[in-house]
């Protein structure tokens, strides 16, 4: 969520700004409701400080035993107007933080301009495309394979979702064991979180209210629970509500979950195979930082999700996101795409992204220096490490061979206990 004060005090650059990611703000609609909700709150202010006032000479009169019969019937008259005008401060309050609530975040001064993707920027590439004649889709060699079924997945939970056989089930837990054990390694803490959380924590990293429909909700009586999109909003929150001691900064967690998502408004994108699923397992990396270390800490987090595809010898580059293909939280993204021999182009398999404080306006989430008159917002960042199921299919398409076995990663073997998958 962006700061109410500066949107006050520079609303003409932060319309501009926004505008380059192509969002229009309805600045009436902004004046309107800040307008309203300061003078309901200053209204109320008033007659709290009248209240006040009457209670002292309320309190003065009994003290001199002096009649104070007319001050309490105004006493009463005023609590009266106070307790409507208390109910119309929270309402304007709620309309207005739902107004800034649905606003994205603006793009950082190094996120190159552009429309839409066509605007991303390449910014390095690495690793050997492999030379395959006539390459077989991960689909066909996983049937052939007979370690994916979709056929029977379908039977069960209908479109988007697949059974994993054999050596295509412990393909995908080696891989997420791989993933932990390497971001490990590379000092971040690893959690286990829960896989259903509050609408606070969907609200907290910016999934709601914007993108509901993309969410999977069940109920526990009235109360709703949101099946989790990633990691990245359960671990998000973990500090909601808290003031971190600056120098304990930065906090690096992964955690490996499975992850729910509606896809809606992907209609037609990717529906046939293993790449746009309903359920699929990922590693997160989160990061905590200050906002000096911010864009540093983006840096971090984007070579450790390259170390691993390069541990596993899959050509990737990293591209620069341009304002107008931002996600709607972040004010700076790098995205990794692995090439997939069959469609003959990269493909996202992780998107690293620094929020500013964004998030942390929502989840208040605040950090403390030591010599620091009052705390200030926390930037949090987040990527995956990696999108497991993608990593499946880089590894099938990458590492085909002509008789239709798939070579098993050097980095994957020890967990595989076999070099290849016939």
């Amino acid at each position: 969520m962006l700061d109410a004060t500066l949107l006050r005090h520079d609303l003409d650059t932060v319309v501009t700004k926004l505008a380059t990611r192509g969002f229009d703000l309805d600045v009436e609609d902004f004046v309107r409701l800040d307008t309203e909700r300061r003078r309901v709150i200053s209204e109320a202010e008033s007659l709290k400080a009248e209240r006040n006032r009457i209670s002292e000479e309320v309190a003065h009169l009994k003290r001199s035993k002096e009649s104070a019969d007319h001050l309490i019937r105004q006493q009463h008259e005023v609590g009266g107007q106070l307790k409507v005008l208390e109910s119309s401060e929270k309402q304007a309050e709620m309309a207005f933080r739902d107004f800034l609530s649905r606003i994205p975040n603006i793009p950082h001064g190094s996120t190159p301009l552009g429309s839409d993707e066509s605007g991303n920027i390449e910014i390095k590439s690495w690793g050997n495309i492999p030379k395959i004649d006539k390459p077989r889709d991960h689909v066909e060699l996983g049937t052939q394979l007979g370690i994916m079924d979709f056929d029977r997945a379908a039977k069960i939970s209908g479109a988007r979702f697949t059974v994993l056989k054999g050596l295509g089930a412990k393909l995908e837990r080696a891989l997420i064991n791989f993933f932990l054990s390497q971001n490990i390694n590379a000092g971040w803490l690893e959690l286990l979180v829960p896989y259903l959380v509050l609408q606070d924590a969907v609200y907290g990293t910016a999934q709601l209210p914007k993108f509901e429909h993309d969410l999977f909700k069940t109920y526990r009586g009235d109360d709703p629970l949101y099946l989790i999109p990633t990691a990245e909003v359960p671990v998000t929150n973990i500090y909601r509500d808290e003031i971190i001691k600056a120098d304990s900064l930065p906090i690096r967690h992964c955690a490996f979950s499975p992850c729910f998502r509606s896809e809606a408004g992907s209609y037609g994108k990717d529906t046939k195979g293993y790449i746009r699923q309903h359920q699929f397992h990922k590693v997160e990396l989160v990061a905590f930082t200050t906002s000096e270390m911010g864009e540093t800490e983006l840096e971090n987090l984007t070579l450790q999700a390259e170390t691993l595809l390069e541990a596993l010898g899959l050509p990737y580059r990293r591209v620069a996101l341009c304002t107008g293909d931002l996600g709607f939280a972040s004010q700076k993204t790098y995205d990794l795409e692995v090439w997939l021999p069959s469609q003959n182009c990269y493909r996202e398999i992780s998107s690293c992204s620094w929020f500013g404080d964004f998030q942390a306006r929502r989840t208040n989430l605040r950090c403390k220096a030591k010599d620091a008159k009052k705390p200030e917002f926390i930037h949090t960042l987040n990527g995956s490490g990696l999108a497991v199921g993608r990593t499946v299919v880089a590894i099938l398409e990458n590492f085909q061979q002509e008789d239709g076995t798939v070579s098993v990663p050097k980095a994957l073997q020890d967990f595989m206990g076999t070099d290849i998958l016939r």
